[in-house]
């Protein structure tokens, strides 16, 4: 058997029907009724639609955490502990694949146990993550805003 010799089963494929296409039941308006809404190309408003009031997703009480804040991409303890050096910034993290994304801050996570000191450096980091790299004998530096050490220059204005 060659590909080109496969065929389907019997009777588990049907020809499209073509309406509108001469007599023999959907012709003329093919099965779409006279006018309105529904015989237009294009129609209908989907099921959601509830004929012009809120929707019933607008119209349910909002309930639980709605939080809009920053994606961090987490790093663990125990993920560091796996790998060779001293210093871990944004570019070595990147370069041992736990750094994935480039648009979104580094956060240092507790989980795990570190046993050498190191010195991480990220743009956020939990407590327990700064106490256990600590205890373990290094220290976490956490990235200040560019925005927030940037001196803003006085405008001279031309004469």
């Amino acid at each position: 058997m060659k590909l080109h010799e496969l065929t389907p089963a019997p009777g588990s494929r049907k020809n499209r029907k073509r309406v509108g296409r001469g007599p023999g039941g959907t012709d003329k308006t093919a099965g779409r009724g006279h006018k309105g809404q529904k015989a237009r190309s294009g129609a209908g408003k989907g099921s959601f639609f509830e004929g012009g009031r809120s929707t019933l997703i607008s119209r349910l009480p909002k309930r639980g955490f709605n939080n809009v804040g920053t994606t961090y991409e987490v790093v663990n303890l125990g993920q560091l502990a796996g790998l060779e050096g001293e210093t871990f910034d944004r570019a070595a993290l990147e370069l041992a694949g736990l750094v994935r994304r480039k648009n979104r801050p580094v956060k240092l996570l507790g989980r795990g146990e570190l046993t050498r000191a190191v010195t991480v450096h990220v743009d956020a980091a939990s407590e327990s993550a700064v106490r256990a790299v600590e205890a373990a004998g290094g220290r976490v530096v956490i990235a200040q805003a560019s925005s927030e050490n940037a001196e803003q220059a006085p405008i001279e204005q031309a004469e």
